[in-house]
């Protein structure tokens, strides 16, 4: 077979100014050509020798998988020698917290119960993130509710956090608060 003649792209584009104070140029002052270079033609594969092809695509799997071995820090997962093909499987292991997590809905009696409260949640959620939006768009609330929310801290650090028999006390009711929703004792 012949290779195919190289052939040039030309781009031509022409601008002119219609303006009563500019004069009007001809097209082929203000015209640029722009060349790009032609693609070398593609390489000749002979029908008879079919067994070329498949070396070149095994030797290209090769250089592949030793670039994405060599960026990884990872042995090759398929070595390609001859007619074998050796592949050597890894299987990721999930996170711990996948682990926790997929134990966890094991447990779960009622997951359509829990499905549906889930979803409830996010829409909830998205309905408190709008609303917080469209009041923080308001001109002077935000600012209000900026100053309350520091006195308020203020407050319940005096209140709760500064001296240690409140501290405790705090301490310990926060405590007795925990154990009765996961219901034991400590």
């Amino acid at each position: 077979m012949a290779s195919t003649p190289s052939s040039t792209l030309t781009i031509s584009s022409s601008s002119s100014l219609v303006d009563a104070k500019a004069p009007r140029q001809s097209a082929s002052a203000s015209s640029q050509c722009v060349s790009l270079p032609s693609l070398p033609p593609p390489p000749v594969q002979l029908q008879n020798r079919p067994w070329k092809a498949t070396a070149y695509c095994r030797k290209i799997a090769r250089n592949v998988m030793a670039m994405a071995s060599s960026a990884t820090g990872e042995a090759p997962p398929a070595i390609v020698t001859g007619q074998q093909i050796s592949t050597d499987v890894v299987v990721a292991e999930p996170p711990e917290i996948v682990k926790k997590i997929q134990q966890a809905w094991d447990k779960v009696e009622d997951k359509y119960a829990v499905s549906t409260v889930a979803a409830a949640g996010a829409v909830a959620l998205w309905g408190t993130a709008g609303m917080i939006s469209a009041i923080d768009r308001l001109p002077l609330i935000p600012g209000v509710l900026e100053v309350v929310g520091i006195g308020y801290t203020g407050w319940f650090a005096y209140k709760n956090l500064i001296f240690k028999p409140d501290r405790e006390a705090f301490v310990r009711k926060v405590k007795e608060t925990y154990y009765e929703i996961i219901g034991s004792s400590g």
